[in-house]
């Protein structure tokens, strides 16, 4: 276990374990938090932090991930616009190996002849666009608020300097109504939440404590994780809820993203579809009509397509936090980094991706 400066630092681990065994012996009861962020997700495998939590004490991943969230048919509509004559589609790296309904993937394509390309900024698509004039660029937009921030500033780009053969297929989406199905679902029952710091404190995580919920920004360190969830437990032991921000957390924008106001210009919330948790209200963010334009899908003729999950996989339930990468009948198996069946075993960030990696 090391700190934020690399160092071990056994004396504050001990005195962090101590008392979050303590709060677990005042609670007398099972508790269960969820991470809701990729970062934390992978922090908290590769530190081991689960196997050393008393046995009352579940920490579950959720949708945090945004490939893995990415629906299967919006998988099959990316496939669908990326196999076109004249097109140069870019995507997310992570994105370029998730299965389709069929099985097939943007990578698949990529090897087939088509012009699939990974980038890492919706700025690389611009560039791709500005060299590309007499190709049509579609740009998939994967990720939740933030990304959502840098595409307004994309679009706003190609406004300006007149890009025409630039559009985007948005998949983007707000996890705070996701949040709020998850506190919804009576299968999970979730008693807290361990929060990045990406979204106001007092309006972004408000509704969690509201709910009767804990709610814990905090940093992505070892010490930081394990003092989140310590003062998670003392939110649940004392029965009195508030969003409360740990020290490295508190480092973290005490407002929401920088430029929110050009984002709900862009974009306006509809619902959206999310692997494993369905489709949920006012959590997708599209392109408002003075920009459609830039939208793929009124630029384009996209079929309507009949698209299932993949027989076997558990990506949805444990992206609900309601199942363990291990309890999967394909994991380790027929599923495998070399050869991912579902999006949590492809991405970096996925829950089965970081189970395969640690144990």
């Amino acid at each position: 276990m090391t700190d934020r400066d690399g160092h071990r630092d056994r004396a504050m681990e001990e005195r962090l374990r101590a008392d979050i065994e303590d709060l677990a012996v005042r609670i007398g009861r099972s508790v269960t938090l969820m991470e809701i962020c990729g970062a934390h997700t992978c922090a908290i495998g590769r530190c081991g932090i689960r196997d050393i939590l008393p046995d009352s004490v579940r920490i579950v991943s959720g949708p945090g991930c945004p490939v893995c969230v990415t629906s299967g048919r919006d998988v099959d509509t990316a496939l669908s616009l990326a196999g076109r004559k004249n097109v140069i589609f870019t995507a997310c790296p992570d994105m370029l190996r998730v299965p389709g309904s069929g099985g097939g993937s943007l990578q698949g394509l990529c090897a087939a002849g088509a012009d699939v390309r990974a980038v890492g900024s919706a700025a690389q698509a611009v560039e791709i666009a500005r060299a590309n004039p007499r190709r049509e660029v579609i740009s998939m937009g994967t990720g939740f608020e933030a990304s959502a921030h840098e595409a307004a500033f994309m679009l706003e780009t190609c406004r300006r300097q007149d890009i025409r053969n630039l559009s985007v297929f948005t998949t983007y989406k707000d996890m705070k109504p996701a949040i709020r199905a998850l506190m919804e679902d009576s299968e999970l029952a979730v008693d807290g939440f361990l929060c990045p710091g990406h979204a106001k404190a007092g309006g972004g995580y408000a509704e969690i404590p509201a709910r009767g919920r804990a709610a814990v920004v905090t940093g992505f360190e070892t010490l930081d994780i394990l003092e989140g969830i310590r003062m998670a437990l003392a939110q649940i032991a004392r029965r009195s809820f508030a969003v409360e921000r740990q020290g490295a957390g508190a480092e973290g924008p005490e407002t929401g993203t920088p430029g929110d106001g050009l984002t709900d210009e862009v974009f306006m919330r509809v619902p959206a579809e999310w692997r494993g948790l369905g489709v949920i209200p006012d959590s997708g963010l599209v392109l408002r009509n003075r920009y459609a334009a830039f939208n793929a899908l009124a630029r384009f003729d996209v079929p309507i397509l009949d698209s299932s999950d993949i027989m076997g996989c558990m990506c949805g339930s444990i992206l609900r936090g309601v199942a363990s990468p291990g309890e999967c009948p394909l994991f380790r198996h027929a599923c495998n980094p070399e050869n991912p069946i579902g999006p949590c075993m492809v991405s970096r960030e996925g829950a089965c991706f970081m189970e395969y990696a640690v144990r």
